[in-house]
């Protein structure tokens, strides 16, 4: 993402996974971890993927430290597609290598890295919960996203041509959960990272 970011390999279920990390600031005491998932790697999703740099930065705006990485089976990550599983398998080991004690947690994901997110967060057991999630375009009607609490942070294009806006409100309607509906924007929000951002940034600091 930039000159100062952290590529490194770590051990994964199916193989090395490839990881960046971005520090918010040499003079800034980082209030946590944000864990950004990326979209659907059968589709050419990477953690190179723009909203994915997008949200990390929004985050380091914020003072987290964020870290990228690559599932199975791309760029420097081994393995291949599980389908969704061991996809989950990859994030928590990313999390493990990456969190330290007791430290405050955010997860975050796109569209695909949406619904991983989403059953990450499901999986950590109790005390070691993520403080939000973060959900941009989650592929609702895709993948078998989870229920999640309900301050998450879900941002979602009017015209997203990938995962209609109706499945996401028809997975949020029976948590009674809140989406930000960006309007005029596709799945990939060209035209409209900034304000992405800045819609991240906004409600962390309300």
């Amino acid at each position: 993402m930039n000159s100062q970011t952290e590529k490194k390999l770590i051990a994964g279920p199916a193989g090395a996974i490839e990881c960046a990390l971005d520090l918010p600031g040499a003079d800034v005491v980082p209030r946590g971890l944000a864990l950004i998932c990326h979209p659907n790697p059968t589709q050419g999703g990477t953690m190179d993927n723009k909203v994915v740099q997008t949200l990390a930065r929004a985050f380091l705006q914020l003072g987290y430290r964020a870290v990228r990485f690559n599932f199975r089976g791309i760029g420097g990550s081994g393995g291949g597609w599980d389908e969704g599983r061991g996809e989950i398998d990859d994030a928590l080991a990313v999390l493990s290598a990456y969190r330290n004690v007791d430290e405050p947690l955010l997860l975050a994901g796109f569209s695909f890295g949406g619904y991983i997110a989403s059953r990450a967060a499901e999986r950590l057991p109790e005390g070691q919960k993520a403080e939000r999630l973060v959900l941009v375009g989650p592929a609702t009607s895709r993948f078998d996203t989870a229920t999640v609490p309900a301050d998450t942070l879900v941002i979602h294009g009017e015209v997203d041509d990938v995962v209609p806006l109706s499945a996401v409100l028809d997975w949020a309607r029976p948590q009674s959960l809140p989406i930000v509906v960006v309007p005029g924007v596709g799945h990939f929000f060209h035209g409209q990272l900034p304000l992405l951002k800045n819609l991240v940034v906004r409600a962390f600091a309300a």
